[in-house]
């Protein structure tokens, strides 16, 4: 196994256990104590209304990480058919009448956007993937229509055509297999950015409640105490850290090993 694999396997491994094992580890939560605290029993001292940090942390990850992996899912799903129809289409007007809409979107910030569309949107999970999904849908339309267009220009497409083969087929049969290391190296990025826009909507108190076991809430609601108990900030922000930086250390790493191949 290459060095760059290792490295990123150890680096996600930890923030990544802890989101998928934590719930089931945490147990019931224990007395509360003072706020920023540091032992008295609790390992990583308390939070800013007493609650046990460590406790916290064990519940916190499994809502960013599920939301991150959720809305680039959902993102993918509906900006792929979206680009590839717009690169196999003879009609220039029905690619304006795709492509466009999505330009006027990406004129618009991320952070805006979210800002705009949480008012009309219930408080929660299912609405921060929607949120978060809807900010990414843009620009991995652009990057599958532009990585589209190329494959879509081949001979190979005109002879499958001319066969009768179906849409289904040509579009996603042969077009999107051909994008497979653009969308590979595309995936790192934008569940990066994905983590990053969920961990900062939470961090603003969009879609979580002010008081959630959330990391990025985490954050946010501990930073008065940075001095005095850091380990409620540092802790969640060095495994948001660790989540970001492990999958692209990962993704590098396989997009290598399948050039050697």
């Amino acid at each position: 196994m290459r060095p760059r694999f290792l490295l990123g396997a150890l680096v996600i491994g930890v923030p990544l256990a802890l989101a998928l094992l934590g719930p089931l580890l945490a147990g019931e939560p224990g007395p509360r104590g003072a706020s920023f605290t540091l032992g008295g029993g609790h390992w990583l001292g308390t939070d800013f209304v007493g609650r046990d940090v460590l406790h916290q942390v064990l519940l916190g990850g499994r809502s960013v990480v599920v939301v991150a992996l959720g809305a680039t899912a959902l993102a993918y799903g509906l900006a792929l058919p979206v680009g590839l129809a717009a690169a196999l289409t003879h009609r220039p007007w029905l690619e304006e009448l795709l492509m466009r809409p999505l330009d006027v979107l990406l004129a618009v910030p991320s952070l805006l956007m979210i800002l705009l569309v949480a008012a009309a949107l219930p408080p929660g999970p299912a609405g921060l993937t929607l949120l978060v999904a809807l900010a990414n849908i843009p620009d991995a339309a652009r990057i599958i229509r532009a990585g589209a267009a190329e494959a879509a220009s081949r001979p190979a497409v005109e002879a499958l055509r001319l066969q009768g083969e179906t849409w289904w087929r040509t579009a996603v049969g042969y077009v999107g297999r051909s994008l497979t290391r653009t969308l590979a190296a595309d995936a790192g990025v934008r569940l990066t950015g994905a983590l990053y826009l969920v961990a900062t909507a939470a961090f603003l108190g969009i879609g979580v409640a002010p008081d959630a076991a959330d990391w990025a809430v985490m954050v946010d609601r501990n930073r008065t105490g940075l001095l005095v108990q850091p380990w409620a900030v540092v802790t969640p922000a060095l495994l948001i850290v660790a989540l970001t930086l492990g999958i692209n250390l990962l993704v590098d790493a396989g997009l290598k090993a399948r050039k050697r191949t």
